[in-house]
């Protein structure tokens, strides 16, 4: 669904060109790093890490460098590719989607969903990785998961629907110190009119997220799909008979879990025990 080559699964390969172009136009103007530098308020040393792929380029940046070289265009049309770049190759499309999207429903049945995770929280999960994940891989996927969570300020305002099992908010990920930030993040999101948290508790006796977590995507435009993601690997769902059983699942999965006012006491709750 994007135009990312599946041998470049790091993202690396879309980098290095559009360091590649980016340098080509800064020679063709003229400028030394540091000037081009002073004049879109980046280091020298930054211009190189985006002249040479080891560092991504902000959208701001990429939109003033191509204004100030005169690339026509050039340096901007390839912004897109290189945001979806900071995400694991498995994440671009559903990224892409999740960033369009008018509503989301997720369910969630081991960690806490990226768009209301912590900076510690996020930076905690992915230090558990295996394979290890180097510090600068880490940070770049820390940054791009809080990058999603503009989202939700995002106008048109997008509708955000979660629903945790009750597991997903016990586990002390990176420390109780982290895991009290996490809850105490949880209950300012909650308060949010475009968000509604659930919580399915383990006493529940009915179930009908058994197969799994999955999320359902409603663009601004287009049709609605579903998302599931494992071990490093990813589903899209498009086929409408096989969405629409989505929806209706996670219609039931919010039916039986607590209601969102039961639930932010629920967390409250858990925050006093951690």
């Amino acid at each position: 669904m994007t135009d990312q080559l599946p041998d470049d699964p790091s993202g690396s390969g879309i980098l290095q060109v559009f360091g590649r172009q980016l340098k080509l136009f800064r020679e063709r103007a003229g400028l030394e790093r540091p000037e081009f530098g002073s004049v879109t308020g980046y280091s020298p040393s930054s211009i190189a890490a985006f002249e040479q792929g080891r560092r991504i380029p902000p959208p701001k940046f990429i939109d003033k460098a191509d204004e100030v070289l005169g690339a026509g265009g050039v340096l901007s049309t390839m912004k897109g590719e290189v945001a979806r770049a900071q995400y694991p190759a498995f994440f671009r499309d559903a990224a892409r989607l999740e960033a369009e999207a008018a509503d989301l429903q997720v369910y969630d049945t081991h960690v806490i969903n990226g768009l209301l995770q912590t900076e510690e929280y996020t930076r905690a999960l992915l230090a558990m990785r295996r394979p290890v994940l180097d510090d600068e891989t880490i940070e770049l996927r820390v940054a791009a998961r809080l990058a999603r969570q503009e989202m939700l300020e995002r106008k048109p305002i997008p509708l955000l629907s979660f629903v945790f099992e009750e597991p997903v908010l016990r586990r002390p990920f990176g420390g109780k110190a982290v895991l009290r930030g996490q809850l105490e993040h949880l209950l300012l999101t909650g308060q949010r009119r475009n968000v509604e948290i659930q919580v399915m508790p383990l006493d529940r006796e009915d179930n009908a997220g058994v197969d799994g977590a999955f999320t359902v995507i409603a663009p601004t435009d287009g049709e609605e799909v579903a998302y599931m993601e494992v071990q490093g690997q990813s589903t899209l769902v498009t086929e409408r008979t096989h969405v629409r059983a989505f929806a209706a699942r996670y219609g039931i999965i919010r039916a039986q879990a607590l209601t969102p006012r039961e639930s932010l006491a629920f967390i409250e709750k858990l925050l006093g025990e951690v």
